[in-house]
């Protein structure tokens, strides 16, 4: 309707679309907590498996950092701390490709165990995927503010 009545161009243009995906972003991001609520109770029955410390110790305090610090820098247009976002969603890809590392091993060494560490890496890939909502949320902010497509800019 703000699109057909008001006809919006520039900034006001770019908030519009901006808040449209950022909502879509945000409801995955429930989805994709409500996975791991999920995993985590059906973990919760089963003897704990040793796993790398980064996914215990680092991986869900990035992926939450990201989603605060994303979300403050919408507020705040603020697009140094935008970046930020972004540039630590590499770390979060590590620890997951290397939980896929720690998986492979402890299917083939403990292969009774292999139903418990897959749980462990969807839990992994579940943080992973929120924490690029977050990076798509940062990189829409910068759209949003310098009108710049840093998307893909890799």
């Amino acid at each position: 309707k703000i699109l057909a009545l008001h006809q919006p161009v520039a900034g006001d243009l770019r908030f519009i679309v901006v808040a449209l995906k950022v909502n879509n972003d945000l409801e995955r991001m429930g989805d994709f907590a409500k996975n791991i609520a999920k995993r985590a109770k059906e973990l919760m029955q089963v003897e704990p498996l040793a796993t790398l410390p980064a996914f215990v110790n680092e991986l869900p305090d990035l992926v939450r950092t990201m989603v605060r610090n994303s979300l403050d820098a919408l507020v705040k247009l603020d697009v140094e701390l935008a970046q930020e976002v972004i540039d630590m969603d590499d770390k979060v890809d590590e620890i997951n490709r290397a939980m896929y590392d720690e998986v492979t091993r402890v299917a083939r060494e403990n292969p009774d165990r292999t139903k418990v560490a897959i749980s462990l890496l969807s839990t992994s890939r579940y943080m992973e995927r929120i924490g690029d909502l977050s990076t798509n949320i940062a990189e829409d902010v910068i759209f949003m503010v310098d009108g710049r497509v840093v998307r893909h800019a890799d």
